[in-house]
C-alpha cells in the first residue's frame, strides 16, 4: 500500500494535508488548522527526487503521504499527514517506519522530525514509536535552521521540539 507518489496526484496530497490540518482547530490550534499545504512546487521537488511516499487505499488512491530528505547526514521526515477518515489504522507509522528504511539506504544513523510535543498524535505519538526529544544543545546545524523556519512561520506559539530515532 506504500509506493511512491505520482506527479498527478499532488494536489490529493495537497487535499490531505487540508484535511489532517482541521484536526488543529478542535485543540484550539486554527492558525495550524488553517495553514497552507506545501505548494506544488515543493510536493513536486521531493515526488522528483523519489522521496514522497503515499499509502494508497483499495481503489490506488492515495490517503496519507510522507515527504522526507536528508539534513545533516540524517533522513528528516519534513511531513507526514493521514487523512482522518483513515486515522487509527496504523498508516502514519507504517510510513515513518518507510522512511526509516528509505534513510537507512542513504547510510543515514538517524532519523529526525520537528513536531508539537503536547499534541498528542505529535510528540507523544513519535515518542511511542521510538523517537527521543533533542535538547537544543544536540540540534545540528540542519534542525536549526528548519526550527528558526518554523518559529519565523509562528509555530512556536505552541511548545515545538525537534525529536531524533537511531537507525
Amino acid at each position: 500500500m506504500i509506493r511512491l507518489a505520482r506527479a498527478a496526484e499532488l494536489p490529493i496530497l495537497q487535499d490531505i494535508e487540508r484535511a489532517a490540518g482541521e484536526v488543529f482547530a478542535d485543540i484550539g490550534m486554527l492558525a495550524v488548522a488553517e495553514d497552507a499545504p506545501p505548494s506544488l512546487e515543493v510536493l513536486g521537488g521531493f515526488e522528483r527526487d523519489g522521496r514522497a511516499w503515499v499509502w494508497a487505499d483499495d481503489g490506488d488512491l492515495p490517503v496519507a503521504y510522507l515527504i522526507a530528505e536528508l539534513v545533516d547526514g540524517n533522513g528528516h521526515v519534513e511531513q507526514v499527514s493521514v487523512h482522518p477518515d483513515h486515522a487509527g489504522k496504523r498508516i502514519g507509522k507504517a510510513l515513518i517506519e518507510h522512511a526509516e528504511d528509505w534513510a537507512r539506504a542513504q547510510g543515514a544513523p538517524a532519523l529526525t522530525l520537528t513536531t508539537f510535543t503536547e499534541v498528542v498524535w505529535n510528540g507523544p505519538y513519535y515518542e511511542k514509536l521510538g523517537f527521543r526529544l533533542l535538547p537544543e544543545s544536540e540540534w545540528t546545524p540542519g534542525l536549526r535552521e528548519i526550527r528558526a523556519a518554523e518559529a519565523a512561520h509562528g509555530l512556536d506559539r505552541w511548545p515545538r521540539a525537534c525529536m531524533r530515532k537511531p537507525l
